[in-house]
């Protein structure tokens, strides 16, 4: 039926992560049955609430959850590539502690929640511009290492800011907000997170992928490289910035998530083999099937909502340790 490996998985990841969307819509402190989903879907009548549960609601967060997860597998994979380094993520280059610090600054201001989300975008995205003012990544001559130690860096510094906010906060009311919203969670999402937040995730997503075929050029020397024709500055440049466009706007929207970025991309590689122009789409179906697997546990398992970066954490530790046992370390 299936002509290879890489079909039979695609499709088949698919096809679950579709059937699991439909039921994670129909599970929650509210309830909503098949038949009712089914109507709603089709245009027809359901009860109102159910209409507003399901597209007010939890479509929005479905379909973030989904695009967070492709997103940032996506990057954690281009990252690995880039780097040379099983252990790169998406925030390699300080862009979660940039944006981290856009948002906790815009708590402690008292902003709201478009406003939090606007100062992580924008605090995301200058944590980058400076890794490229540091390190001149654009440049032709600059190496993996100089752009790496600049981002551990500007990482650090912003991580430090992010203590100093936390730091003055009023700790009765402030401080519990911003270390709520640090460990990550999809509780916020709405429509208008949805319309604001989704296409820069998107955007940043669609482009790693449409370059996935030349990633598997970064590991040949700069030699190697101009003796093919290839840009590698320029494709570092694009692998950098849109990975940034989808860390930043993630993090914008639903805080930290970690462990995704990292863990999904191995997971592929093991389903798909080494080549990225396979590598990064397996990362985007299967992470989109994770994150939306996470949060659902993570508003359904307990009364109330538990933080997604520790479900993520949870299970990803154990996972990852699962890898390192059957590869022999060899990642």
């Amino acid at each position: 039926m299936f002509k290879n490996r890489y079909s039979a998985v695609m499709t088949g990841t698919m096809i679950v992560l579709v059937i699991f969307a439909l039921y994670a819509l129909c599970i929650g402190q509210y309830s909503i049955s098949f038949e009712d989903l089914i109507r709603a879907l089709t245009g027809k009548q359901p009860p109102a609430n159910v209409i507003t549960v399901l597209f007010k609601i939890r479509l929005p967060r479905i379909l973030v959850s989904i695009g967070a997860g492709a997103g940032l597998s996506a990057a954690g994979a281009a990252f690995q590539s880039m780097f040379a380094n099983p252990l790169a993520t998406p925030d390699t280059l300080g862009t979660s502690n940039g944006a981290s610090f856009g948002a906790a600054l815009a708590i402690l201001l008292g902003l709201g929640t478009f406003g939090i989300q606007l100062s992580a975008l924008l605090a995301g995205l200058l944590a980058i511009a400076l890794v490229f003012v540091v390190s001149g990544a654009s440049k032709k001559n600059v190496s993996i290492l100089t752009v790496v130690l600049s981002g551990m860096v500007i990482s650090s510094l912003f991580s430090a800011l992010v203590s100093f906010v936390k730091f003055v906060a009023d700790p009765n009311d402030v401080l519990p907000v911003i270390t709520y919203w640090l460990m990550g969670s999809f509780s916020s999402i709405n429509l208008k997170s949805l319309y604001t937040g989704l296409p820069l995730i998107l955007i940043g997503t669609v482009i790693l992928y449409l370059i996935r075929y030349r990633m598997n050029v970064l590991s040949l020397s700069k030699e190697e490289s101009i003796s093919l024709g290839v840009n590698l500055p320029l494709i570092r440049t694009v692998i950098i910035v849109s990975s940034a466009l989808v860390t930043a706007s993630v993090t914008a929207m639903c805080g930290v998530i970690s462990w995704v970025g990292l863990l999904i991309p191995h997971i592929a590689r093991m389903l798909v083999g080494n080549d990225n122009s396979r590598v990064i789409p397996c990362s985007i179906v299967c992470g989109s099937l994770f994150l939306l697997v996470i949060d659902t546990l993570a508003r359904t398992i307990a009364i109330s909502e538990i933080p997604v970066s520790i479900l993520t954490s949870m299970i990803g530790a154990p996972v990852f340790i699962a890898l390192l046992k059957k590869t022999g370390g060899d990642l």
